[in-house]
């Protein structure tokens, strides 16, 4: 336990407090969402917590996520009724028990045999949006029946625009309200940390999957049916020109993730987006060694009152949630936590994971004096050491 990143960072007599305690046994037993990381380590399998674990380089954008929040403090307002904190969110037309929601994360039963319906059932439970990825371990159409409505899709354009036709049509006439394109890994990436922690011996894997976790087009069943050859997940060649082509042939909202600065915000706006994603990936794409958090700023700026922001990367807390909200973005996503309450104890675990993070972000909102999302703003934050 005491190689977590996280245990790293705290440093002093906490660390050595966290070092010596028990790994939990019941969801129910979780203070924080971090909990749950060493419950999880001890069930899922070394290749697969090694890719999930796993950064870029030298993972230095995973540690940068959670350091930006240090450099953002909260202003508490006082003397407000708390007993009328109100979290509910509404996106696009859905309203959702609160910002927080669930970040596509690919092969879910990697993870835990029921994968992305464990998880859709669960944000089912906690009136949470959920979004699908494009290497989802489980078809659209059966985790929308799971959670109960139709959740978004997250769209990982293939070499080939009519492969990628035929995805936008089922999520399409699945009845999904949102597609977000990533943009922020097209190239692919170099995952060193999971090369270095998988198992040496890889033959056991072979009945689990083919080839690397999240590789093989057998096993990720938005592809049933499509006859893939020569066709590549990812579009390196993927450029402003491919994304007026696709605008013409979305007929629901669609949103662009991957986005960190005003410059790609703007075009993003220009292009015809309904809506701005702000991610680096979880740390998983490009070596940036900038925060979501501080890049979300000039993003919301750009943005203005034109499109919704969203951001992830490295949430945690309830506070860094609200710090979020505060700074402009409309919702805020979790992928690593919920994945460590999959793995730890399936839908269990990831309800638990959700309902502490909503408790958290209401006893924040009913500390800084805000009784509605909409009522925290910038003025509940201070960043003194961000340059203007």
């Amino acid at each position: 336990m005491a190689a977590s990143p996280w245990i790293a960072a705290l440093g002093g007599l906490t660390a050595a407090a966290f070092e010596g305690s028990d790994v939990i046994t019941d969801p129910k037993d979780a203070l924080s969402v971090l909990d749950f990381e060493e419950a999880a380590h001890h069930k899922v399998g070394g290749g697969h917590w090694a890719y999930m674990t796993s950064g870029v380089d030298d993972d230095g954008t995973i540690r940068a996520n959670r350091a930006g929040f240090q450099h953002v403090q909260l202003r508490p307002r006082r003397l407000f009724d708390a007993t009328k904190v109100d979290m509910r969110t509404e996106l696009f037309g859905t309203t959702y028990d609160s910002p927080v929601f669930l970040c596509p994360t690919g092969g879910e039963k990697s993870f835990y045999v029921d994968g992305e319906l464990a998880v859709a059932r669960a944000a089912k439970n906690r009136g949470t949006l959920q979004a699908l990825s494009s290497t989802t371990s489980t078809g659209v159409e059966d985790v929308n029946k799971a959670h109960g409505s139709p959740v978004w899709y997250q769209l990982y354009a293939p070499s080939s625009f009519a492969v990628t036709e035929k995805l936008v049509r089922r999520v399409e006439a699945s009845g999904c309200p949102v597609i977000a394109l990533t943009v922020d890994n097209t190239t692919g990436r170099n995952s060193e940390t999971y090369k270095r922690l998988r198992p040496k011996d890889v033959t056991q894997c072979g009945a689990c999957h083919e080839g690397e976790p999240g590789t093989s087009i057998k096993e990720r069943r938005m592809y049933d049916g499509i006859d893939m050859t020569g066709v590549t997940t990812q579009n390196p060649a993927m450029d402003w020109a491919f994304v007026d082509r696709l605008r013409k042939i979305v007929s629901v909202k669609l949103l662009i993730k991957g986005i960190d600065t005003r410059e790609d915000a703007r075009m993003a706006i220009e292009h015809g987006f309904d809506g701005i994603w702000v991610s680096n990936h979880g740390g998983r794409s490009t070596e940036t060694l900038r925060s979501t958090i501080e890049a979300l700023p000039e993003v919301v700026a750009e943005a203005g009152n034109r499109v919704p922001v969203v951001v992830d990367g490295g949430f945690r807390r309830g506070t860094d949630v609200f710090k979020a909200l505060a700074l402009g973005a409309k919702a805020v996503g979790i992928g690593r936590p919920f994945l460590w309450g999959l793995g730890a104890f399936g839908q269990a675990g990831v309800d638990r994971v959700i309902e502490i993070m909503q408790g958290e972000l209401k006893l924040v909102m009913g500390n800084c004096g805000t009784q509605t999302v909409a009522k925290i703003t910038r003025a509940h934050v201070a960043t003194p050491d961000w340059r203007s």
